[in-house]
């Protein structure tokens, strides 16, 4: 089901680092219609709260807390919530206690269900995959490194731009809404929901340290950059780590350890993550564990549960993530969709956060301009009505290019707008830059290895 936005009119924002631009629209003139106030429905772009579940292991007093309190925050259906029950606080689950598991929250699931959220942190492992992986995937060994330091299966949702990933892709991604106690939970939902909507004129850093053998995503920086120069303001910054910045919306780094995390100021929705062995190892890390950051104050991060050397492909594309996070997609969505080999990865934070998501419209005398990122680009039908039952008249064919903020339709009355598309996509998967490299161990810090 489309969304629905009305607007009354208010002065419409312009973000000064979003480029405006108008474009081309074919049309045919019509009488005016009835309604005070133009509503404009747009295809489906993004996760909705109703299609996520939510799931408690009801052995956990912490992950029933977590879990009551995100469903409420979120105003989800009572049917969104499952239950499961095993013994908690373990690093890692076996392969046969998870697949009952699995048969069990799939057998639960409503129809509607297209991604999960499980609300503790441990155990974040099914044999070698993460527990997200595995929820989303299946335990399958292909997941996982076949020899030493080898690639694994790719991922269908690399790249994948759609919103309905069960009916694309067989798949439905899941994420870790990860605390070590309640208060920690609740900051992190509260800092979701603050995020929704909001456009933060926040800064993406992307840090390049001396660690040679952590660092490999810097080659991939100058162009991550150069992408997302219209959207958000991006720093490549030489440093071991960040102090005293209280303007981060992004930080992709790579370090065993990432220090003066306590001078730091995360903007709600905030993501950041470090290339490292054992960041997902959430509970008993040897390492600096993913669960720092959201301490920290970010709302969403990733690391791996076990060795994954050092292959890009294993983590984060920062330009993939910060590309469909900022065209109004939520951060479960935006997270998955930049990594090509997860399924040695754990995603954590609050999955339906979407600082990006927002439309709004300014009614003009002859035009109603729309300001929004939401819009992917390619060619869409744009047809009006004067009533929301319709009778739909087409106005014209609207091309959105890359990366376009602010457009203008016209406005043959204050009634009904509806977009229907795109066309003539990109391939799924052209658009995505290489990840190859030549791995090598991290280990941990004395880089022993395995």
């Amino acid at each position: 089901m489309a969304t629905m936005i009305a607007t009354a009119g208010k002065r419409l924002l312009v973000l000064s680092r979003w480029r405006s631009v108008m474009l081309c629209l074919l049309w045919l003139p019509f009488t005016s219609g009835a309604g005070t106030t133009p509503h404009l429905e747009l295809p489906k772009y993004r996760l909705r709260a109703d299609e996520l579940a939510v799931i408690v292991n009801d052995a956990d007093p912490l992950s029933v807390q977590i879990g009551a309190y995100y469903m409420q925050a979120r105003k989800l259906p009572p049917e969104n919530l499952l239950h499961v029950r095993f013994e908690p606080g373990r690093s890692r689950m076996s392969v046969e206690e998870f697949t009952r598991l699995k048969a069990a929250v799939e057998r639960a699931t409503v129809a509607r269900i297209l991604a999960y959220a499980i609300t503790w942190a441990a155990p974040y492992r099914v044999g070698c995959m993460s527990f997200t992986a595995a929820l989303s995937f299946g335990y399958d060994r292909a997941w996982c490194s076949s020899r030493q330091c080898a690639a694994t299966r790719h991922s269908p949702y690399y790249g994948y731009t759609g919103a309905a990933p069960w009916h694309d892709l067989g798949v439905r991604p899941s994420i870790s809404i990860a605390a070590e106690n309640l208060a920690d939970a609740r900051a992190l939902i509260d800092r979701g929901l603050a995020a929704d909507g909001s456009l933060p004129e926040g800064t993406a850093y992307l840090v390049s340290t001396s660690d040679r053998a952590r660092n490999v995503r810097a080659r991939f920086y100058p162009r991550a950059q150069a992408r997302m120069r219209d959207r958000i303001e991006t720093r490549i910054v030489v440093t071991d780590a960040l102090r005293e910045r209280d303007d981060i919306l992004f930080y992709f780094t790579g370090r065993a350890r990432v220090l003066h995390l306590d001078t730091l100021h995360f903007l709600p929705g905030a993501i950041a993550d470090h290339l490292t062995s054992s960041g997902g190892q959430l509970t008993d890390s040897r390492q600096m564990s993913a669960l720092r950051w959201l301490q920290a104050g970010a709302t969403g991060s990733y690391g791996t549960v076990v060795e994954p050397c050092n292959l890009p492909g294993k983590f984060p594309n920062p330009e993939i993530l910060m590309d469909m996070y900022s065209s109004g997609r939520t951060l479960l969505e935006a997270y998955w969709q930049s990594v090509q080999q997860p399924g040695e990865g754990i995603f954590i934070g609050d999955p339906l956060a979407a600082p990006f998501d927002r439309v709004q419209l300014r009614p003009e005398k002859e035009h109603l301009r729309v300001s929004t990122g939401d819009l992917l680009a390619g060619i869409y039908r744009l047809a009006y009505a004067d009533f929301p039952v319709g009778p739909w008249r087409t106005l014209g064919l609207l091309r959105v290019h890359y990366h376009q903020n602010e457009f203008v339709l016209p406005r043959p009355g204050n009634g009904y707008y509806r977009l229907v598309g795109p066309e003539n996509l990109p391939a799924r998967g052209a658009h995505l830059p290489s990840v190859s490299t030549e791995p090598e161990l991290l280990g941990d810090d004395d880089d022993t290895g395995l």
